[in-house]
């Protein structure tokens, strides 16, 4: 297409090739309306994230128009008090089902070792782990550092297997990035698990 063309197809785009002051290449959208993100943002109180889910946008493209606007935006405790967190009370199916009520609960050791991990026994089993595997992680074998610290984990879990929680076999080092990779679900092969 020629430049004589491009200039007659899109009206846009002056004699110089530049675009016109006022005028945009794209099909313009409600939410570039000062009074339409208004009425949506601040009069019916809609979020960010919702307008932009509407317009097919990201929330910092509508953030980007509320501030170019001036349109003030919400701070976070008026977020908050917004948002809807989900059924309270007895309209919650998770009312009440605390405990071995609750369909996560495995064997209510969680108290038990919050309070064990303070203790020093713990923290002189978990300093024999790190000697032993050479202060490394033993996947990728990457030293302690500030930013990612070295874990002592549980190969059996911790919760429905009291036997083996101080069994040194059962416990290997891992450093917190791979700890956390251990326990997701990218670790289809469950590698460092065991049930």
């Amino acid at each position: 297409m020629s430049d004589q063309n491009l200039k007659s197809a899109g009206s846009s785009q002056g004699n110089s090739g530049r675009f016109k002051k006022g005028q945009h290449w794209r099909n313009p959208k409600p939410h570039w309306n000062r009074k339409w993100l208004y009425d949506a943002y601040v009069k019916r109180g809609r979020s960010a994230g919702d307008i932009a889910k509407e317009m097919g946008c990201t929330e910092n493209a509508i953030l980007f128009w509320l501030a170019k606007h001036k349109i003030k935006t919400r701070s976070m405790s008026q977020i908050r008090k917004a948002k809807k967190w989900g059924l309270h009370g007895a309209d919650n199916p998770m009312f009440g089902r605390c405990g071995d009520k609750n369909p996560r609960w495995i064997d209510g050791s969680s108290p038990e070792r919050q309070t064990m991990y303070a203790r020093s026994f713990w923290k002189e089993l978990v300093r024999v782990v790190y000697e032993r595997d050479g202060y490394r992680c033993k996947r990728c074998m990457s030293a302690h550092t500030q930013v990612n610290r070295l874990h002592a984990h549980h190969v059996k879990p911790w919760a429905g297997n009291a036997a083996t929680r101080f069994v040194l076999s059962n416990i290997v080092t891992l450093c917190k990035t791979c700890h956390n990779w251990v326990h997701s679900r990218e670790n289809v092969r469950n590698e460092f698990l065991s049930s």
